[in-house]
Formats: structure tokens, C-alpha cells, sequence
């Protein structure tokens, strides 16, 4: 993996990797935390399936696995939490445009469906 297109500073690795299970120093460590954070960050940045982290971050299928172990075990908040005060997120816009509503969202009524024949009929 090249450097540059890391997510990851050196300093915020610092401030987590204290936090994170299979540290270096822990006995029976198998995985790379840091390579393991860079894939999932790398999914959600693209948007892309799991299926398409690319191969040297490793097995997509383990990565996911890890994550949804990291998951259950709180880690996504306490990471959150160290480096929520890096980002400027008073600069996020999140554009609603693309979202869909349910019908029953709009007030609309069990059952209340409409036919193309009855809107050919209304017209």
C-alpha cells in the first residue's frame, strides 16, 4: 500500500492503537490494525461492497468479519472518539436529494395505491 494514500496520520494512529485489541505486544497478535483501518476506511470513503477492498488490504471476507467484531465490542466509538476533534465537520454537507421516502413518511394511507389505468383515466 502506498504511503501517500493513507487515511491515517501517524499521529492519530498514535492516539488509537493504545485503544485497539492485537496490539503489537499482545500474545497471539495475527493482524495488522493499521492495514485493517486503512481497508475499512478505504470501503467507506469509495462507498465500494466489501468484495471490492482491494487484495492487498487481504481477504475481503476477513476484513468484514474483523470489522463487525470491532462492532460488537465497541471499538468504532472509542476510536470516534479520539479523533473526532481532527476533522472540521462544520464543512459537511449532506445533500437529501437523493433520498427516498417511504409513502406511509408522506402521510399516505394503508393500502392506497394508484394505477397507471387510473391516472390515464383521470386525465
Amino acid at each position: 500500500m502506498k504511503k501517500d494514500r493513507t487515511v491515517l496520520t501517524d499521529d492519530m494512529w498514535e492516539r488509537i492503537e493504545p485503544l485497539l485489541s492485537g496490539k503489537a505486544t499482545d500474545p497471539g497478535r495475527t493482524a495488522d490494525n493499521r492495514l485493517f483501518l486503512e481497508a475499512v476506511l478505504w470501503r467507506f470513503c469509495t462507498g465500494s461492497p466489501w468484495r471490492d477492498i482491494p487484495a492487498y488490504f487481504g481477504n475481503w471476507n476477513s476484513v468484514f468479519r474483523h470489522f463487525r467484531r470491532w462492532v460488537q465490542k465497541g471499538f468504532w466509538g472509542r476510536i470516534f472518539s479520539v479523533l473526532s476533534d481532527d476533522f472540521d465537520l462544520s464543512v459537511v454537507s449532506v445533500d437529501g436529494t437523493i433520498m427516498q421516502a417511504h409513502a406511509k413518511a408522506s402521510g399516505s394511507e394503508k393500502g392506497a395505491h394508484t394505477k397507471a389505468s387510473d391516472v390515464q383515466k383521470a386525465v
